[in-house]
């Protein structure tokens, strides 16, 4: 029996000594019994000092220990419960304890093991710092993504700064030059002297240059915003060409160069895309290889490249034979402000900015430009651009039409708060013949239109009080009225044109106003029957009256002289058949010399039969287009115009003829 006590325990103390966590053994008053090397290890005592002690006296809590043990021996066990052994170092364990019995179920005492979590600790310690770096990280990348996000908003503040800036200056600058300019041609049509048509000449061109230095600065901030807009629209391209190279014609005769022109004519008659931008594109590059050229020639080519079902690409050279881009130029001449010399500017005028428009210009519809060049041999720029094809007809466009006195009844409003500009428009309006009463804000012009009608209004947009935009709001959605607006703008940039469309105004003209231009676009508003041109790109131009002859015109030239007006009648009639027949022949010879000198001997004959100024305007374009040596077709389709309308002239002076003779 001994024995197999002896082999029992000897098991028992076996299995404790096995076991990695620390043992001990207690009694119901918290001595030690019993305890396995581990806790010896950790106690840092001998087994015979520790037998016998209580185990509240091994742990740093032993208030806690001793509520542990209690628990213990009421319920019979604990689980996983955290103390921190009393160590050099101090080690936190996990307590686990339950009781024995013997064999009647009396409870001798308890056993506790106490594991050791210091590495579960420091995962947990490593986690929590993960964590916390885990969420420094967080708010440092939202903190990040703030500062980005505000960096953005100041970046975006800063452009609406400066583009409101740029819009604030333009208008301006663009005010006092409205009435600088206007006054000034206003002035050079009245009776001056030489020298006085000399200075105010020189003030107009001065202006004139100020004008296109402000319009390529607003152009590039427009760039810099990303605001450009690029129109969808059909247009004959071979026309606009054209038109664009007869603005240079003057400055070629004056430097006696040469234009010519080369034009594929496989390239498609209508096209789709943005004739405005490909105008300023063109006109830069053109302009340039003029301001840099002094003799030789210039030479504009538009070629074909390739095409497809949908689209045709097209390249476009300027190439000329002046001074000419250095090599360690060429890559800088299409930055902002860059020149092709240092002392450009001093000699030949210009900011830089134009290359550098074009080039953007050219990106922005996802083109290329490029240059070659060779000192004192001249330079080529070319460009190439994707166009879609279209089976439609090209917009309707007004064209220009020379100023006449035939209005009657046309009764225009100008809001405008600026004195000098009220006087300008006065001014004009009066010399155009329109009748107009003149307000200083959109307030009072609303009062205005409650107690008088009119035909147009010309809407300034910055104005005290009421502004444009607010006047023509009220206007359109509370008076319920359709007048036509045309907003004078100094303010040129897409964000303001695309307002004036969104408040319904139907027009805008750039200050300062082109007189021309704005009396093309009050014709076209105006519900009077007025003579004007117009045409499709790509059709025939009709002129719609009835009657060309004015024989009012003739009876106040002739003082109402009947034998006069029959002797001049004659000489019309028997001058006008003939130069039409030397004009259509001379067409078939390509004679362009000839075709100018005949429009040359015509047209003093119109004014003085009282022929409508718009019959002279077809004449003077056969004229420009027998210069430029081009484009056979348009001349043809004008001088069938010209030979119509002098046909019909001859008829009605003929009849006059009979009435006179009678």
């Amino acid at each position: 029996m001994e024995s197999k006590n002896k082999q029992e325990n000897s098991y028992a103390r076996s299995l404790i000594e096995a076991n990695l966590n620390s043992i001990i053994v207690i009694d119901q008053t918290g001595k030690i019994t019993d305890t396995n090397q581990v806790f010896i290890e950790i106690a840092g005592k001998d087994r015979k000092t520790i037998l016998g002690s209580f185990c509240f006296d091994y742990f740093t809590d032993p208030k806690k220990v001793k509520a542990v043990c209690k628990q213990i021996f009421k319920i019979g066990y604990i689980n996983d419960y955290e103390l921190t052994i009393t160590d050099h170092k101090e080690k936190d364990v996990l307590f686990n304890g339950f009781v024995y019995k013997d064999k009647e179920e009396k409870v001798l005492g308890a056993i506790l093991m106490a594991r050791s979590i210091e590495k579960q600790k420091v995962i947990e310690h490593e986690l929590r710092e993960a964590k916390v770096i885990a969420e420094n990280a967080t708010k440092i990348a939202e903190d990040a993504t703030k500062i980005a996000e505000d960096a953005t908003k100041i970046a975006e503040d800063a452009v609406k700064s400066k583009q409101q800036f740029l819009s604030n200056m333009s208008h301006e600058i663009r005010t006092p030059m409205n009435a600088i300019i206007g006054f000034t041609k206003v002035v050079l049509k009245t009776d001056l002297t030489a020298k006085q048509k000399e200075y105010l000449t020189a003030i107009k061109i001065s202006g004139d240059a100020l004008i296109v230095l402000i319009n390529d600065i607003l152009d590039l901030a427009k760039v810099d915003a990303g605001k450009l807009i690029f129109e969808k629209t059909p247009f004959k391209l071979a026309l606009s060409v054209t038109a664009m190279l007869h603005l240079f014609e003057t400055k070629i005769q004056e430097k006696n160069l040469k234009l010519i022109t080369n034009y594929d004519k496989r390239i498609p008659e209508v096209l789709i895309g943005d004739p405005t931008r490909l105008h300023q594109i063109v006109l830069n590059l053109v302009s340039n290889a003029v301001k840099f050229t002094n003799k030789g020639k210039i030479v504009v080519s538009v070629q074909l490249l390739s095409q497809d079902n949908e689209k045709v690409s097209i390249e476009f050279s300027v190439c000329d034979s002046g001074i000419g881009v250095s090599a360690d130029k060429m890559e800088k001449i299409f930055e902002n402000f860059q020149q092709a010399y240092s002392g450009s500017s001093k000699i030949y005028g210009g900011t830089g900015l134009g290359l550098a428009i074009a080039k953007q210009l050219v990106e922005f519809q996802g083109g290329t430009i490029q240059v070659k060049s060779e000192i004192n041999k001249g330079a080529t720029f070319s460009f190439v651009l994707d166009f879609q094809k279209t089976t439609a007809e090209a917009v309707l466009e007004p064209e220009i039409i020379e100023l006449s006195r035939d209005i009657k009844d046309t009764k225009i409003l100008v809001v405008e708060d600026m004195e000098l500009n009220q006087l300008l428009m006065k001014t004009l309006l009066d010399d155009f013949g329109f009748e107009c009463d003149i307000t200083a804000n959109g307030k009072l012009a609303i009062e205005k239109l409650k107690t008088k009608t009119y035909d147009i209004i010309l809407m300034d947009l910055q104005m005290p009080e009421m502004d444009g935009f607010e006047a023509t709001e009220y206007i359109r959605n509370t008076m319920k009225s359709q007048i036509p607006i045309i907003a004078l703008t100094a303010d040129v940039t897409t964000v303001d044109v695309e307002k004036c469309k969104a408040v319904g105004m139907n027009d805008y003209m750039a200050k300062p106003v082109d007189e021309r231009l704005l009396y093309s676009k009050l014709v076209a508003f105006s519900k009077k029957p007025l003579l004007i041109i117009e045409h499709k790109i790509g059709q025939n131009l009709s002129i719609k009256k009835i009657k060309y002859v004015d024989m009012n015109y003739l009876i106040k030239l002739t003082k109402s002289n009947p034998v006069l007006m029959i002797e001049m009648i004659n000489a019309y009639l028997k001058q006008t058949p003939p130069l039409i027949a030397t004009i259509k022949k001379s067409l078939e010879a390509k004679d362009w010399k000839s075709i100018h000198a005949a429009i040359h001997k015509m047209i003093p004959s119109f004014s003085i039969m009282g022929i409508s100024p718009d019959v002279e305007k077809i004449a003077k374009k056969i004229q420009e287009y027998a210069f430029a040596i081009e484009i056979s077709k348009e001349i043809n389709e004008l001088i069938l115009e010209l030979e119509k309308v002098c046909g019909q002239a001859c008829e009605e002076l003929e009849m006059e003829l009979e009435n006179l003779k009678k």
